[in-house]
């Protein structure tokens, strides 16, 4: 089963009977937890929006005289951050026709009623659950781009790409470079030295689409050689279909370690991350969630066993550590080769109110024959707040 990019008639959206289950999880942890389509951190009056960061001198035994005359003015200059609304829009359309024979069913237990009695609204609710998991996806992953004309889409900044300052790489910054061909799907390098399961992540894909820079890729046993070998998105899973020739550069995975979960804490820390332990969050995919939980289990009882944690709504693990008790939230749009640290109070999502609509709606589109269409329509962007307040770790297995 897959998508259509088509009018929904009663060919290509066929009915079926009996209980309808999803396969695809829709769960958005981290856009969840700092506000959601709620709102969150406010709305913006332009596409580009900012804040304000200040910092205080270094902490000394600053003394003084007796008598002596009032000191030099001294003053805190103010600096800012930015980032830009991601446009978020969609269309569903279903015709007449397929809205009205709503019990045509194209499976074997035609004495059961189909569920969906209504295609458009439901189209229309899939719809939405799959645009907040693109905002969740790009408020993680997100690379920004502030085009000067309305040829390029303006791309809001993701987490990871904000975070600068406190970077742990477990790769050590060792990379290797081959190229990707789309005839085979094969990445060569000569004597690469990977071995099945490894993963990579590449830091340049060029123009080998569609291999996606940042995100974890598995090698497989299909195809590998000495100096050829196929990626995977999960382990032991489809050969990505690689659509055009590149050259790509990449990190091999190295095993996690409390040590460097620690040192990353502490970089976090030392920069004013962290402050807030309710919300101080190690956010993961599903392999650094068992990587991390490993580390602090071989270290000691570090782990707590119940469920204690709740960040905006959103139930979590906690673990101990030097720096207090943090959070563990599992999300799927994160790489599974990294990890974030995150002070989650300082982020919030940010909203363009349409006037007269709000700021993520839906609204039927004009008539133009048997079949109604619907809009869905927001723009939205990450307010990360101060990025040394965050940290992340990349490149682990």
């Amino acid at each position: 089963m897959s998508g259509i990019t088509a009018l929904g008639t009663s060919y290509n959206l066929p009915n079926y009977s009996g209980i309808l289950y999803a396969l695809t999880p829709a769960d958005t942890p981290f856009f969840s937890a700092i506000g959601g389509l709620s709102g969150g951190g406010g709305q913006a009056a332009d596409y580009e929006f900012e804040w304000e960061t200040y910092d205080l001198r270094d902490a000394a035994q600053n003394t003084v005289l007796e008598g002596q005359d009032a000191p030099a003015e001294q003053n805190r200059v103010r600096g800012n951050a930015t980032n830009i609304l991601q446009i978020h829009q969609e269309t569903v359309g279903v015709s007449y026709t397929k809205q009205a024979a709503n019990q045509r069913k194209s499976g074997l237990n035609n004495g059961q009623s189909n569920p969906v009695l209504n295609e458009l609204d439901w189209q229309t609710e899939q719809m939405l659950k799959q645009m907040v998991r693109d905002i969740n996806w790009s408020f993680i992953n997100g690379v920004y781009q502030k085009p000067s004309d309305n040829t390029t889409a303006r791309k809001t900044r993701g987490l990871m790409s904000a975070i600068a300052s406190n970077v742990t790489d477990a790769a050590g910054g060792v990379t290797a470079t081959g190229t990707a061909a789309a005839s085979t799907d094969l990445i060569t390098l000569t004597t690469h030295g990977l071995v099945a399961g490894d993963t990579v992540t590449f830091s340049n894909v060029g123009t080998a689409t569609p291999l996606i820079a940042g995100q974890a890729y598995y090698v497989l046993a299909n195809g590998l050689t000495a100096n050829d070998f196929k990626v995977s998105r999960t382990k032991n899973g489809v050969p990505v279909d690689i659509t055009a020739n590149g050259t790509v550069v990449w990190s091999k995975g190295v095993a996690l370690t409390k040590t460097m979960v620690d040192d990353t804490l502490q970089m976090a820390y030392d920069n004013g991350g962290l402050s807030e332990q309710a919300t101080a969050t190690l956010l993961c995919g599903s392999a650094q969630k068992r990587a991390i939980t490993n580390a602090y289990v071989t270290a000691g009882n570090y782990v707590r066993k119940e469920l204690v944690g709740n960040v905006g709504g959103v139930t979590v693990d906690r673990i101990d550590t030097d720096f207090g008790t943090l959070n563990v939230m599992l999300d799927r749009a994160m790489s599974q080769s990294s990890v974030a640290i995150v002070s989650m109070e300082q982020c919030s999502p940010v909203y363009l109110d349409i006037p007269g609509k709000g700021h993520f709606f839906q609204e039927p589109l004009a008539k133009t024959g048997a079949k109604d269409r619907n809009q869905i329509y927001g723009e939205v962007g990450l307010k990360y707040g101060n990025e040394r307040a965050h940290a992340k770790i990349l490149n682990l297995k």
